[in-house]
């Protein structure tokens, strides 16, 4: 990774990104003002629109950088996981939801930088990957909506998320058991 990737505009967009952990952190002090929960769930909306913003531009304008594959995820990861903690903590959501999604997440960010500096490179975020990020940043955005957790529209979604947590996990490592042996059958 080199500092002048930092600079690139996909990659600075993926750190602004980073940086809306502070205010949904505060803004979810202030969960049972109904204007509150609105103008979260618009940030909510702008971060996903930033996210796919980032992804397009590095392409576009060729800028994929090793950097911007740790950023990018990072940023996903830390803003869904200090709104998980909050919901959590305020009484939104269960604790084994909360659980799941966190050691998820840690699981692969921790698994992601031992297989980094066994393979020498960053192995990107898979399509299941993205689809879980997508279903739980809905469940999400639902609970923040203030939705009703009992009806068949939050459930679909709420079940949903669990299957594909405990699916993409599983992806995640069945790739990364694969790129390590990859490795190894290389260097042999």
């Amino acid at each position: 990774m080199q500092v002048k990737d930092l600079f690139k505009v996909s990659n600075l967009i993926s750190l602004f990104r980073l940086t809306l952990a502070i205010p949904f952190w505060i803004l979810l002090d202030n969960f049972d003002q109904q204007s509150v929960r609105y103008f979260t769930a618009g940030l909510c909306l702008f971060a996903a629109f930033t996210d796919i913003l980032d992804g397009y531009l590095a392409r576009k304008l060729n800028q994929v950088t090793e950097l911007g594959k740790v950023v990018d995820p990072l940023a996903d990861k830390v803003a869904i996981g200090v709104i998980i903690i909050k919901l959590f903590l305020i009484g939104e959501l269960p604790q084994y939801y909360f659980i799941m999604i966190i050691s998820r997440d840690l699981l692969i960010l921790l698994g992601g930088i031992i297989i980094t500096r066994k393979i020498g490179w960053v192995i990107p975020s898979n399509i299941l990957g993205k689809i879980t990020v997508i279903i739980i940043s809905l469940v999400i955005l639902f609970t923040i909506l203030g939705l009703n957790k009992e009806e068949y529209f939050y459930l679909t979604f709420y079940y949903s998320s669990i299957l594909l947590i405990v699916i993409s996990f599983i992806s995640y490592l069945v790739n990364a058991i694969k790129q390590l042996r990859s490795v190894r059958n290389e260097t042999v």
